[in-house]
């Protein structure tokens, strides 16, 4: 049964184009083959990743650790859809247990391994991220008939839930699967996004408890881009990565097309061996029993690579994989570490640091406040003084113009008693209203002035109402008496109607006495009345307007008065007014700046404490990143000694 896989067994396996030059001696490597070195090296970022907290990873390494004690060697063969994939494995064990559903690409895994007896079975798992390598009961376990597998395979998929995770494990008498060799023919990978071809390729190897990943790609197509990503990602977790080109006999240039991928590869930095294969001149030298067909169809050299890999798991392949994980699991910890080490120097601005720069700015506007308040007081005030004199001016001036007008038309001597009450009221209306309106600007100056604090200060307004004198009511002030004015006796009548009458007598006399008539006539006695009577009306308007202009004068002096204490006292209460917010801001701004400077020191006492926690928090990580480095170095080493 096995004279099938007899061939040469020179070291003529695929190899990788690109050169690794020999390290220098490092302490890491044992003196004898298989020293545990790697596991120490492996257990070492194990720890690691649990003390950063980083469980998942911690477990994939733990789950990869215990694989790579396993004498098996897992082998997935992964690819793109129609590219060869289950016709290789079937080649490469002489049996059709792989792609044997009508549509072989969306078909079950499936898993080849060494058995005395055919066997098959389809395997149900948990979940789709259950792990392959991991016992199932005999309830997950569903019998399959080798003789007949695709027919059989289908009536067991049939009967499951559609999308249930399945595989089929297979079991074959084969001298190449006796020595460790496993084989997992795996579904075809999707490339519509790379980065989750990139993750499914993972996972997939993941579940599969893979060893090693085979990639096929048909012989005569060039490797994508998004393969070439794929091959990135798979090439840094798993050394030993295999790029196999199959159906090298539909190519005609099929060298060509080797050193074509295996430069493409070379360019694009990733470690993997390139072999070009045909699984149908392997099948039918197997059939004719053609070893030198067998040659010419790569297979030969295929298997003596993966005899090589299976004996080079315990040593070389172990101490490779557990460098290649332990430096992506490093590099994966010091990326978060190194950003925050990195935004620790650039600039980094804490809490403490942002709260103190937010108390020096709030001190800064503070004082800028206190110039802006004490200026708006000052303007305010010269404002309310001007404002307030020419309001007493203006009422003053309309109430002499009304009292004037009164005088025009009405005699004091005889109107005083009913001039006098109005006069007094209309003073103390005036005063009243003033009073009022100053009291009123007053309140708008304390809020024009208390404006200029900050929103956070909040209500800084007096409690009590401002101090505004209450002078307006003019209880202290007299009432005004009447001027006095000279009366206009009997007797002056008659003075001044004689002294009128003489001239009009003597007038007339004169003139009638050119007509003969006497110098005393009736016509000179009726001129002399005439004139006496107009002399003592004009006499009595004389005095009526001297009597008015003397009532106007008193008025005018007494409102003068009033004006000059009203004044003064509406001068007095803004001052006091002035006073008063003057002390009260000036309270609220020390109180405000004595707040702010507590503020700041607990800030600084805070931003201080902040800045010596990041500097010791920047040594913590510094020194991490150089243990880090350390493991490093020693997974690197563990790499490099594989190569060696």
């Amino acid at each position: 049964m096995t004279s099938w896989e007899a061939g040469t067994t020179a070291s003529t396996g695929p190899a990788s184009l690109i050169p690794h030059p020999r390290p220098a001696p490092d302490p890491l490597r044992g003196a004898a083959t298989g020293d545990p070195w790697w596991m120490d090296t492996m257990d070492a970022v194990i720890r690691t990743c649990q003390a950063h907290g980083r469980a998942d990873l911690a477990e994939r390494l733990t789950r990869r650790r215990a694989r790579l004690l396993h004498p098996q060697l897992r082998v997935l063969v992964v690819g793109p859809a129609q590219q060869g994939r289950s016709r290789l494995v079937n080649a490469l064990i002489n049996a059709s247990v792989c792609g044997v559903l009508p549509d072989a690409d969306t078909g079950v895994p499936t898993v080849v391994r060494h058995a005395d007896t055919p066997t098959a079975h389809l395997i149900r798992r948990d979940s789709p991220a259950a792990d392959w390598t991991a016992a199932v009961g005999l309830q997950a376990r569903i019998p399959l008939v080798p003789e007949r597998l695709g027919a059989s395979l289908a009536e067991a998929t049939a009967a499951l839930p559609a999308g249930a995770p399945v595989h089929v494990d297979v079991g074959v008498p084969r001298s190449l699967l006796a020595g460790g060799l496993v084989l997992i023919d795996a579904p075809a990978l999707t490339f519509a996004a790379p980065d989750r071809a990139v993750t499914a390729a993972h996972d997939l190897a993941d579940r599969a408890g893979a060893d090693l990943v085979v990639y096929t790609c048909e012989t005569g197509r060039q490797l994508s881009d998004d393969e070439l990503t794929v091959l990135t990602g798979l090439g840094r977790s798993f050394p030993g990565l295999l790029v196999v080109l199959t159906k090298a006999d539909y190519a005609p240039d099929w060298r060509r097309d080797l050193a074509d991928s295996r430069l493409r590869l070379n360019r694009a930095g990733i470690p993997a061996a390139v072999a070009a294969v045909s699984s149908s001149l392997r099948l039918h030298a197997v059939r004719t029993g053609d070893d030198a067909l067998n040659r010419e169809s790569g297979f030969a050299d295929l298997l003596v690579h993966l005899r090589k890999m299976v004996e080079a798991k315990p040593d070389r392949l172990a101490r490779a994989t557990a460098g290649a994980l332990g430096r992506l699991a490093i590099q994966e910890l010091a990326v978060p570490l190194r950003a925050e080490l990195d935004s620790q120097g650039d600039g980094f601005s804490s809490d403490a640091a942002a709260h103190l720069q937010a108390t020096h700015r709030r001190l800064d506007d503070l004082r800028k406040c206190t110039v802006r308040w004490q200026n708006r007081l000052s303007d305010e005030v010269a404002d309310l003084m001007s404002d307030i004199e020419h309001d007493l001016r203006e009422r003053v001036k309309a109430l002499l113009a009304e009292a004037d007008e009164f005088f025009t038309t009405n005699d004091p001597a005889k109107s005083w008693d009913e001039f006098e009450p109005w006069l007094r009221e209309a003073l103390q209306e005036l005063a009243t209203t003033s009073m009022t309106w100053l009291a009123e600007r007053t309140e708008w100056m304390a809020r024009r002035t208390a404006d200029m604090f900050p929103p956070e200060a909040g209500d800084v307004l007096p409690s009590t109402a401002l101090a505004i004198t209450d002078g307006g009511t003019l209880q202290g002030v007299s009432t005004l008496d009447a001027p006095p004015v000279a009366t206009f006796t009997p007797g002056q009548k008659l003075f001044i109607g004689l002294r009128g009458s003489y001239g009009g007598v003597v007038m007339f006399g004169l003139a009638t006495s050119l007509a003969g008539m006497s110098l005393i006539n009736p016509i000179s006695i009726g001129g002399g009345a005439l004139f006496g009577g107009k002399s003592v009306r004009d006499e009595s308007k004389t005095l009526l307007k001297r009597r008015q202009t003397e009532a106007r004068n008193a008025v005018r002096q007494h409102v003068d008065d009033i004006f000059t204490r009203l004044n003064k006292d509406a001068r007095d209460s803004v001052r006091r007014a002035q006073r008063a917010l003057r002390d009260h801001f000036t309270a609220v701004t020390e109180d405000l700046q004595e707040e702010t400077m507590e503020s700041l020191r607990n800030a600084k006492a805070a931003a201080d404490r902040d800045a010596a926690a990041r500097d010791a928090h920047g040594r913590r990580l510094r020194d991490e990143l150089t243990r880090l480095a350390e493991l490093h170095t020693q997974a690197q080493a563990l790499t490099d000694r594989a190569r060696a």
